[in-house]
């Protein structure tokens, strides 16, 4: 990454840091502020559409792990997520165990369903990858419903709220707190993640896993861990739904909802983390402002948002989806960066092309 005029790194330390400059640090801060403030400012309507994104956050963070860093493609991300909040809240209702010990667990068990569909990953690849999560995604939607004494099959699981001392975390604006710690923590792991040897053994093995594995890499053992990372982001943001809906019902784990996710994906920039925050704000906000032009269609034309204006949000998100993939393969990352470049240099763009 390139740096301001005049600032330069002095020590491998320096090099790795997240955060480099003073401006850097002010910008943090006042991003900090403003997302603490958020709630005491916004209607519960924003807060709700806030939280959502901070927990779509988390699992597409696990997804481009996955697929940006270690090139492992898959379509069951929300199985994945079913698994951490049915999980979380089990631990709770039948062993009495406090949310912030629930939530770990759901992401352990996440992870460990997520090594036994990631060990297929050492012979195929690609497409028959790509199948192999979708049946994973299918089978464990059929045990959730099919094991009611544990999971309450169709009827699910109500989950209690989160409390921390006096303090219970039962309404939006409370919970949005939960949620925006937990994305700060997933944010800051995959950071340091993706920059350690662990990532750049992902990135080798994304590049080209034979000429990985010919430097050394053990890439069957690295494919597991991509997928049990991934797979814990999952459980991690499936209990933080579960826990934001008040039940964990496994219609909220549709594979629409997977494709969603790896759009969100695509559409931010594989291999990049700030771009996973950029597509899931996108995406997120496209598919609510759809949802309230179609509330705006039913009032103006209700024969048009009875028929065709139905599969708007899916119509609208196929076509970007696609726009992204011919126009803009890299992403809103590769924009945003081509916006930082030209700040950097103005007014001397000719300088530098970005």
């Amino acid at each position: 990454m390139s740096l301001p005029a005049g600032v330069f790194n002095r020590a491998y330390a320096q090099d790795m840091a997240i955060v480099r400059t003073g401006t850097q640090w002010v910008w943090l801060a006042l991003l900090l502020a403003l997302l603490v403030v958020f709630p005491q400012v916004a209607n519960e309507y924003l807060v709700g559409v806030a939280i959502l994104m901070g927990i779509w956050i988390v699992s597409a963070l696990g997804l481009n792990i996955l697929l940006g860093y270690c090139g492992q493609i898959s379509v069951a991300q929300s199985a994945f997520m079913a698994v951490g909040g049915y999980t979380a809240a089990i631990l709770e209702t039948k062993l009495g165990l406090p949310f912030w010990l629930a939530l770990p667990g759901g992401a352990l068990s996440a992870g460990l369903v997520g090594l036994a569909f990631g060990i297929p990953s050492l012979r195929i690849k690609g497409l028959y990858l790509a199948l192999v999560t979708l049946a994973a995604q299918i089978v464990i939607m059929w045990v959730i419903l099919r094991w009611r004494d544990m999971t309450g099959g169709p009827f699910g699981i109500h989950t209690p709220a989160p409390e921390l001392g006096p303090l219970v975390f039962d309404q939006p604006r409370t919970f949005y707190y939960v949620v925006l710690f937990m994305v700060a923590l997933a944010t800051y792991i995959a950071s340091c993640l993706v920059r350690s040897r662990v990532g750049r053994a992902f990135m080798a093995i994304r590049d080209n896993d034979l000429s990985a594995e010919a430097l050394g890499i053990d890439v069957f053992r690295y494919k597991l861990l991509a997928f049990f990372l991934g797979c814990a982001f999952a459980g991690a943001a499936g209990g933080l739904y579960v826990h934001h809906v008040g039940i964990a019902d496994v219609e909220q784990f549709t594979m629409w909802q997977s494709v969603w996710l790896l759009g969100m994906v695509l559409i931010g920039g594989m291999g990049t983390l700030s771009g996973t925050i950029f597509g899931v704000i996108f995406v997120k906000g496209l598919e609510e402002g759809t949802y309230n032009l179609q509330g705006w269609l039913a009032s103006v034309a209700p024969a048009f948002a009875q028929g065709a204006g139905v599969g708007l949000p899916a119509m609208l998100f196929g076509v970007i989806v696609v726009g992204f993939l011919i126009f803009e393969p890299r992403g809103l990352a590769h924009r945003w960066q081509a916006i930082k470049g030209y700040y950097r240099i103005w007014p001397f763009a000719y300088q530098e092309k970005s």
